[in-house]
C-alpha cells in the first residue's frame, strides 16, 4: 500500500508542479502574446497597417494577397545548442503568428509594399484610382 500512496503522491507532484506554477511557465511566456498588436489607418491614397513585431528580421515574415485577403505570418524558432553537457531539461524556444486582413476593394494589390523597421512591420495598400476621395469642391449654381 506505501508504493501506491508514493506514486500519488508522485503524480500529484507533477500536476502541482504544472498546473500550479503558472500555465505560462509550462508552455512558455509568450503564448498569451503571441498575436502581434496592429494598427489601422486610412488616407486619402492609402491604408496603412504597422505590425508590432520586435525582435523578427525582416526575412522572418511571410505577407501573401490571396482572394483580397492579406495573410502576414512568422514561423521562428530559437535554440541554444550546447555540445559537451548532459541535459535534465532543454527548453527550445518557437515563435509564431499569422494574422489575415479581409482587403477593401479599393485596394490595388500589386502595388502593395512593405518594410521593418525598429520592431515595426509597415504595409502600404495604395488604393486604386477610382477609390481614391476626392477632395471637396464647390459647385457653382447656374
Amino acid at each position: 500500500m506505501s508504493n501506491l500512496v508514493n506514486f500519488n503522491s508522485g503524480i500529484n507532484s507533477i500536476f502541482d508542479d504544472l498546473f500550479n506554477n503558472s500555465l505560462s511557465n509550462f508552455v512558455g511566456s509568450d503564448f498569451a502574446s503571441n498575436v502581434p498588436s496592429v494598427n489601422i489607418s486610412e488616407t486619402a491614397d492609402d491604408f496603412k497597417i504597422e505590425l508590432a513585431a520586435p525582435g523578427l528580421k525582416k526575412v522572418d515574415f511571410d505577407i501573401n494577397v490571396e482572394k483580397n485577403t492579406l495573410t502576414i505570418s512568422t514561423n521562428k524558432e530559437n535554440s541554444n545548442e550546447v555540445t559537451g553537457e548532459k541535459f535534465a531539461r532543454k527548453e527550445f524556444s518557437y515563435s509564431s503568428f499569422s494574422r489575415s486582413f479581409q482587403l477593401p476593394e479599393g485596394v490595388e494589390s500589386n502595388a502593395i509594399v512593405a518594410s521593418y523597421e525598429s520592431g515595426i512591420l509597415g504595409i502600404i495598400l495604395p488604393k486604386k484610382e477610382e477609390a481614391k476621395e476626392l477632395p471637396p469642391r464647390v459647385i457653382q449654381v447656374n
